[in-house]
């Protein structure tokens, strides 16, 4: 609903913002969005203007104000589908939880964790970009890469003694050279791999517009791995995380390793052939799966 000064957004019922934000604010070193005072605040980009958003939570509804800007209608439309899609609200979750209750290791965390929703991301080069700066390095590190990144390269916006940034454009990253990425200490590959990502999407190559209208996973997943630096791992997480691919299923993904070995009460962590042999049930819901016991690393 438009108040004109501020929107309200009413998500499904199985929706808990508070599980959402524990997500969120799983590392101090995260420049895109700040939660300070109960408030969730995130810089978005419309057109050619940067709006900042300030998102509260009450008796089930969402209210998104705008601390500096007083944007038009189209744009606080635009501002409102973004929220829905940050939260992943389109998505019914009654199929995954009927999935999950079937499932010795999904049960306990559907109960635990009820209502918390893929936090995706809804730019395409922001998802490939991350995915690639998370490659073989661990999570505290690869968010000390993405702070210099954004810090060097995105539009930033000062609002009360703070700074938001937006993640960089693609059409940015792609005038930059490789050595400019490896002074923060990019790899020399990874640095190729973001700035031809960049230059792929720069040319129309890529598009989320054109993943999204390949309605077959296997051919989505096809076409994002034929792009240089981007694997299976990679192809998975931009799926589940930007394309809202609920079947995607990053299933060598360590932090997915670890969260089984500890529900499970493993001596080890699980083989892949093992994965496979837990998730045999999950078929359809590998992605909600995989963010759930994503969660419970959290506790």
């Amino acid at each position: 609903m438009d108040h004109e000064y501020y929107i309200e957004i009413y998500p499904p019922l199985e929706f808990n913002y508070k599980e959402c934000l524990v997500f969120l604010c799983r590392s101090d070193q995260e420049v895109l969005y700040r939660v300070m005072n109960g408030f969730l605040y995130k810089l978005i980009k419309v057109g050619e203007e940067s709006i900042l958003l300030k998102i509260g939570y009450d008796q089930h509804v969402l209210y998104v104000e705008f601390p500096i800007s007083h944007p038009s209608e189209s744009a606080r439309k635009e501002a409102a589908m973004y929220v829905w899609e940050w939260f992943d609200l389109e998505q019914d979750l009654s199929s995954f939880y009927e999935v999950a209750c079937k499932s010795e290791v999904l049960q306990p965390l559907v109960q635990k964790y009820a209502g918390l929703r893929v936090v995706c991301m809804p730019d395409l080069f922001e998802a490939l970009a991350w995915a690639i700066i998370g490659q073989q390095i661990n999570l505290p590190f690869a968010y000390s890469l993405k702070k210099r990144f954004v810090e060097s390269f995105g539009e930033g916006l000062s609002f009360e003694g703070e700074r938001f940034w937006l993640f960089p454009s693609f059409e940015k990253v792609a005038e930059i050279d490789v050595e400019e990425l490896k002074k923060l200490q990019f790899t020399t590959r990874k640095a190729e791999y973001i700035i031809g990502v960049a230059k792929a999407m720069s040319n129309g190559e890529i598009t989320k517009e054109s993943m999204l209208k390949k309605q077959d996973f296997q051919q989505a997943k096809q076409s994002l791995m034929v792009i240089r630096g981007v694997g299976a791992w990679t192809a998975d997480y931009v799926l589940m995380k930007c394309l809202h691919y609920t079947c995607a299923f990053p299933i060598a993904d360590v932090g997915l390793h670890n969260a089984l070995k500890e529900q499970m009460g493993l001596e080890r962590k699980p083989t892949i052939e093992e994965i496979n042999q837990i998730a045999t049930n999950w078929e359809g819901w590998q992605a909600y799966a995989t963010f759930y016991l994503w969660r419970s690393l959290y506790e």
